[in-house]
């Protein structure tokens, strides 16, 4: 968008907004989104771009469904916001029972926050206090894997790839953990076994996105991995963080990932999509054996922790609200049809010079470069074809609403072969 197109709010905010994850100084005007509506975007000047995002993977029933608006209206009309510090609400004591009941397991705790990153900040806390509370003061380290991705404050920052990810700066600032490949063959399961028994009496607890490492490049594997990861952090004493946050609430075509392999991990982070895409809100999961090791007369074996916005009323509603959609609609089976007209719709960009492979799992599709391709430049054609697509590192995805329709979705994978197909045809 050129400035002499923008509307003023935008022109006049422009010289004091600070935009996430952005050059400042070579960046261009964002677009001007105006209002959302089921899969799209409507911008300002009145194009419509069909959203390929779910707008970083919250959106998950669509923009704007009437049954989560108007539980929000509701409860925005009685009560907004009341502290959770010695006050109870209904919306966050009825969600906290609900997710205990979809989550795996006995993950009958449920500590809420107001953004994913807390809600890990949280698990973090919650894995070394549970050691040191059984007299296991030594236990400080996290195992991590390599292209992983779980936040960006200083703690989640520690156990998200040094190398790889985006904090690599701030490595020398950071609590020093382990990493390692995510361990898709006996050499690697081999590798985590002896890093466990090498440190077997530091290690804290094992953090992984299961099935897929979302922003360290949707990097699939499959539920035997997580099954192997779950068993060595069982046999050697840490605790299984499972970071579920993009994965949760359908992405993968069951509710949870850890669902396909059978796994319950001892703490889960779930966020993003738990209020439908609307308000934010996150919460972390612990199994009673967790919880039960913070109980006592003293009051240092409490876990001290409490953000000010914690289990807000109004996202709290929103977060229900969206669980009985849930309920009521086969989100999963939407899901899963989805994943097939993914992996057709994109099929196509096998073909093309570069890619080194396309994949598909649940609603998430993806189409690998073996070199970063000029992702500014490609965001550039896919917003002229009329989709929001934001390509990052050497992938182009889509991670729609599992409400999209076959013709979104034919739309958009369209629109990724045309746009790939000119880029792969021009002279170098």
């Amino acid at each position: 968008m050129t400035s002499d197109r923008a509307p003023g709010w935008l022109r006049d905010g422009w010289p004091h907004i600070w935009l996430p994850y952005t050059q400042m100084q070579t960046a261009d005007l964002p677009q001007a989104a105006v209002s959302t509506e089921g899969t799209r975007i409507r911008l300002a000047g009145g194009r419509t771009l069909i959203d390929g995002m779910a707008s970083w993977w919250t959106a998950c029933h669509g923009y704007n469904h009437p049954h989560v608006i108007a539980a929000m209206t509701e409860q925005l009309q009685r009560m907004p916001h009341v502290m959770f510090g010695g006050l109870a609400h209904e919306p966050a004591f009825v969600l906290a029972r609900r997710l205990a009941g979809l989550a795996p397991g006995n993950l009958n705790r449920v500590f809420f926050s107001d953004s994913g990153s807390v809600a890990v900040e949280v698990a973090l806390k919650m894995a070394l206090q549970y050691h040191y509370n059984r007299g296991e003061s030594r236990r400080t380290k996290f195992i991590a894997f390599h292209h992983g991705y779980h936040g960006d404050t200083t703690g989640a920052m520690a156990i998200t790839d040094p190398a790889e990810g985006m904090h690599r700066l701030f490595r020398d600032l950071l609590p020093q953990h382990l990493f390692i490949d995510i361990p898709r063959d006996p050499d690697g399961v081999e590798k985590l076994r002896a890093l466990l028994s090498d440190e077997a009496d530091t290690i804290a607890g094992i953090i992984v996105e299961p099935l897929v490492q979302g922003a360290g490049g949707m990097k699939f594997h499959d539920a035997d991995v997580l099954r192997d990861i779950a068993g060595y952090a069982r046999h050697f004493g840490a605790l299984l963080i499972a970071d579920e946050i993009f994965t949760g609430f359908g992405r993968t075509g069951s509710m949870f990932a850890c669902d396909q392999a059978r796994v319950v991990p001892d703490i889960m982070c779930v966020g993003k999509a738990l209020t439908g895409g609307t308000i934010g809100l996150a919460a972390t999961l612990a199994t009673d054996e967790v919880y039960e090791a913070f109980l006592g007369a003293a009051e240092t074996k409490a876990l001290m922790h409490g953000p000010t916005y914690m289990a807000n009323p109004l996202a709290c509603a929103a977060a229900n609200a969206s669980l009985d959609l849930f309920e009521r609609e086969d989100r999963l089976g939407q899901a899963k049809m989805l994943e097939r007209l993914l992996a057709d719709g994109l099929a196509p960009c096998r073909d093309l010079p570069g890619v080194e492979e396309v994949r598909a799992k649940g609603a998430i599709g993806v189409v690998e470069f073996r070199r970063k391709p000029d992702a500014p430049e490609l965001r550039r054609q896919f917003l002229e074809e009329g989709v929001w697509i934001r390509p990052f590192g050497n992938i182009v995805y889509l991670t729609p609403a599992l409400t999209a329709t076959a013709e979104d979705v034919a739309t958009l994978t369209g629109v990724i072969i045309k746009v790939l197909s000119a880029r792969t045809a021009q002279p170098a």
